[in-house]
């Protein structure tokens, strides 16, 4: 398996992320992740808009489940404990949504602003077991520079009526 220089990735991170605008960032950051992280098959955020739902939000890979309730699936897991959630068969999980067959390994990193869930980061790969201890770290190592350099007012205050 290749090693992630994940230093060098959250400093190129750093450097992309030009605005603090959350929407531009968060295209960004799920088109660098897609680009640099191997073996991933779709990569992306869903943000909290709704009570207990997360909604889809900017992302790269094959199209996505839409909403996703905080009772279901990795993400949901995520989302409602509000803890990193790396599972290394999604087949294994009972309440898996499967939005693409080939997903096996899945990391769902949940963003807080001022205590509250904005949204998550979610990851996929085709391969299973594809996410270790440090591929985690390194990971939330690259959310805290998205969240560093975004204005991440709450998701939900942005929802059209």
């Amino acid at each position: 398996m290749m090693t992630v220089d994940y230093p060098l990735l959250a400093r190129q991170l750093a450097a992309l992320l030009d605005t603090r605008d959350w929407l531009t960032n968060s295209a960004q950051t799920a088109a660098f992740l897609m680009q640099e992280i191997p073996e991933l098959n779709w990569a992306g955020f869903y943000l909290q808009r709704e009570p207990e739902t997360l909604c889809l939000g900017p992302f790269q890979g094959k199209p996505a489940c839409h909403p996703i309730p905080f009772s279901k699936g990795v993400c949901g897991a995520a989302a409602r404990t509000r803890t990193t959630q790396r599972i290394d068969d999604v087949h294994a999980v009972a309440d898996h949504i499967a939005c693409d067959a080939a997903s096996r390994a899945e990391l769902v990193v949940p963003i807080l602003v001022a205590d509250r869930l904005w949204g998550v980061l979610d990851l996929d790969s085709p391969r299973g077991g594809r996410f270790s201890a440090a591929d985690q770290a390194g990971i939330e190592s690259l959310v805290a520079v998205f969240v560093a350099h975004t204005d991440l007012a709450p998701a939900w205050a942005h929802r059209q009526e």
